[in-house]
């Protein structure tokens, strides 16, 4: 206490060199630590900033050296840089979620950014500084699931991986390989199923113990049976309004067991099972909505 009432003055005579001393120690730090990204990047074009350097970033930084395409990653691991550094990496340290970052590693001269870390608002912010000052460059963001995947989209991502459902489709083409499907269709197979932006795939049938309060505002699967004396048959799809709720028909198999397409202009019959896609509030309201049409 004494001690404190003693140094006050000398604290508060001091406090502008104190604070001139730290402010100016942390700008020459954020100073050298562009230069030292410049560096890094100033001898390439047409490179890929990759934004984290954990397991994925590596390996994609591989990948693209085995094609000869040059790389420029930033992380913010010390320890985890100076490795790869050691390694012969072209990785270094910065914050890729700063616009500076992303300049000194030439955004404007990249031919992609790619986001590798699963951190949604991490990536909202390189999307925004990316789509602001260098609009053509391709940005691609890794998540763990498809829940932030329209938001992101929304943002400017040009491709979003969830790896949830990447993780699903490489075991089904594994399975369907091995069980004689033709390597041929299981690649268009899967590779539909990603140019649809994996619709088929959004969401899935929670169990009990999948509502954590996290997967309580997750999108999920429900199923609804018409009943046989439904108002809704004959009517099409799109004059329910289904979609305008946030909810989306993924299939539809009619009574007699036959699977359609679901599309705007299909109609519906007594009997017919739906499959729907939403948020929980969302799909209970449905389901009232669809059971509710009967005679």
């Amino acid at each position: 206490m004494v001690l404190s009432m003693l140094a006050t003055p000398f604290i508060i005579m001091y406090s502008n060199r104190i604070v001139m001393r730290l402010v100016s120690s942390e700008w020459l730090q954020q100073s050298l630590q562009m230069t030292t990204i410049a560096r890094k990047s100033i001898n390439v074009n047409k490179h890929v900033i990759i934004c984290g350097y954990g397991r994925c970033g590596q390996n994609l930084g591989h990948m693209l050296e085995q094609e000869g395409i040059p790389y420029v990653a930033l992380d913010l691991d010390p320890d985890r840089v100076h490795k790869a550094m050691a390694a012969g990496d072209s990785v270094v340290f910065g914050d890729a979620v700063r616009l500076q970052s992303l300049m000194a590693a030439g955004l404007a001269r990249a031919s992609a950014v790619v986001v590798t870390y699963l951190d949604t608002a991490s990536a909202l912010k390189v999307l925004a500084n990316t789509s602001a000052h260098a609009p053509t460059v391709p940005v691609i963001v890794r998540t763990v699931d498809d829940q932030d995947l329209e938001k992101l989209q929304a943002a400017g991502a040009t491709e979003v991986v969830p790896e949830a459902i990447e993780a699903s489709l490489m075991l089904a083409s594994h399975a369907l390989a091995l069980v004689g499907v033709p390597m041929r269709r299981v690649i268009r197979v899967v590779q539909d199923q990603r140019d649809a932006r994996y619709n088929l795939l959004r969401g899935y049938f929670r169990g009990a113990d999948d509502d954590t309060a996290d997967a309580l505002d997750q999108e999920r699967l429900s199923t609804v049976t018409l009943p046989l004396n439904t108002l809704c048959a004959g009517k099409p799809l799109n004059t329910l309004a289904l979609r305008t709720a946030g909810v989306r028909v993924v299939s539809l198999r009619r009574g007699n067991g036959k699977t359609l397409e679901p599309k705007d202009e299909t109609r519906l019959e007594g009997g017919d099972t739906l499959v729907l896609s939403g948020k929980p509030e969302t799909l209970a309201l449905a389901e009232q909505k669809l059971l509710g049409y009967r005679a």
